[in-house]
């Protein structure tokens, strides 16, 4: 139970209870208010001041909704029925049903780039935008699992990297990676020390449950992506970025991230391409979840269908060595002696 609490604070709890312990389907009468303000915070307020206080939430601006029910009452006085409205049923509207809010807590129970401790402060105020009974539900979602990232400083880089995008500035950092003992290390060169990375920051986006930075290597003369939750030690340069633009395969325009990611399956950096794959029938579906409706379908029978995709070439290298042998390169034929090669060797050691 609450401290007792002074008079002027009656509005403010008001609106905590309907916050705490309303939505659309847990409604309060005034009588109900009236209880919670008595039990829960120690304060006593009638019908009348309730009803005050509700009204000046609504004309504050708080999304506020009632039922107005009609009552009869006999008066005492001239022995009449009178007719009169009570407003009941008042509760508290919400900017996100608890269905939108369970797939964006989802979305980040499932993500890998949250180091664990960030991603249950975000879950817990997601969690505040609705009421107690929202909560009560939580227990048959999904457990954080395991694999996220250790790396605390992902927070902090998203607002820098934005602020360099913003100014066209370079970035240098630091990039992690695990070792047997299970824990991040910062990358090294060969003679021990401690690799540093300058880039120009493009966009940050998210694939596949994880966040990367699209930027340029300053050594290279294509696009590159790092994984954010491996980024560290993150600072702005004074230097200017280099302009997306002129980069090999920008075609001299900007970054049209939807353009980029529908190319860019897997996240890698190399080329993009046209390609010719034969894939069974059954995977249509996952050619369209993959690399979009862009596609291009032909020679369909029973045994298989002719697929034409322009994506980035390790983005179709992967996919065909994904789903062997289901999936062969038809073209190009640097490509397909590629793969063939690798399926090979690999081949080899199963032997």
């Amino acid at each position: 139970m609450y401290a007792k609490q002074p008079k002027k604070l009656l509005i403010m709890n008001i609106l905590d209870i309907l916050q705490r312990y309303s939505d659309e389907k847990h409604r309060l009468s005034q009588r109900e208010i009236g209880d919670l303000l008595r039990s829960r915070y120690g304060m006593t307020a009638d019908r009348k001041a309730i009803k005050r206080n509700l009204m000046d939430l609504l004309e504050y601006g708080f999304g506020i909704e009632y039922t107005e029910k009609p009552r009869s009452r006999l008066n005492p006085g001239t022995g009449q029925l009178e007719e009169n409205v009570v407003l009941t049923d008042f509760y508290l509207t919400r900017e996100f049903t608890d269905a939108e809010l369970r797939l964006l807590i989802d979305s980040l129970l499932f993500s890998q780039h949250l180091p664990r401790s960030q991603c249950n402060a975000l879950v817990e105020k997601l969690k505040g935008l609705s009421s107690q009974y929202f909560r009560s539900h939580m227990k048959h979602m999904s457990k954080i699992r395991e694999g996220q990232t250790d790396n605390r400083q992902l927070f902090l880089n998203i607002e820098l990297l934005d602020e360099a995008i913003e100014k066209r500035k370079k970035v240098a950092f630091h990039y992690l990676e695990y070792r047997t003992d299970k824990r991040q290390y910062p990358r090294i060169r060969s003679d021990g020390s401690v690799r540093e990375y300058v880039v120009s920051p493009y966009q940050m986006a998210a694939k596949e449950g994880k966040y990367y930075l699209i930027c340029n290597s300053d050594q290279y003369d294509d696009v590159a992506n790092y994984r954010m939750d491996r980024i560290c030690d993150l600072i702005i340069l004074e230097e200017s970025a280099r302009a997306f633009e002129t980069l090999k395969g920008a075609g001299g325009c900007a970054l049209n991230l939807e353009d980029y990611m529908k190319r860019h399956v897997y996240m890698y950096a190399s080329g993009d391409g046209m390609a010719r794959l034969r894939i069974a029938p059954f995977l249509v579906s996952d050619v369209i979840d993959l690399f979009g409706k862009d596609v291009t379908f032909s020679d369909e029978n029973d045994d298989g269908i002719t697929v034409t995709v322009y994506a980035n070439e390790m983005s179709i290298e992967q996919f065909a060595k994904s789903y062997v042998p289901h999936v062969t390169i038809l073209g190009p034929e640097a490509l397909r002696v590629k793969v063939k090669g690798m399926l090979e060797q690999a081949l080899e050691g199963y032997r």
